[in-house]
């Protein structure tokens, strides 16, 4: 068995980073969309760095998508000025 490199224990803290803020919509009441958007967002390209070194192309384009909607998850909440968003009952 191989030793981990520097990849991937970034990669390990951007999988961190995504099931925390999956974690933090889940369980919170109001979640801050500037919280969960951002986490998610640094999860996406700690991933993307790890999958640079480590290419996995589905992997890598899973990425992209899921930085595209944390930016635009958080450009919303810029706009709005909205700290947490209401549950739709």
């Amino acid at each position: 068995m191989s030793e981990l490199d520097w990849a991937s224990w970034v990669g390990f803290a951007g999988t961190a980073c995504i099931i925390g803020a999956y974690a933090y919509l889940t369980l919170s009441e109001k979640p801050n969309p500037f919280l969960l958007h951002g986490t998610n967002l640094a999860g996406a390209a700690l991933l993307t760095v790890s999958l640079v070194v480590h290419t996995n192309w589905p992997s890598l384009v899973l990425e992209g998508f899921w930085a595209a909607i944390a930016i635009y998850g958080l450009t919303k909440a810029l706009r709005t000025g909205r700290k947490g968003q209401e549950r739709e009952a």
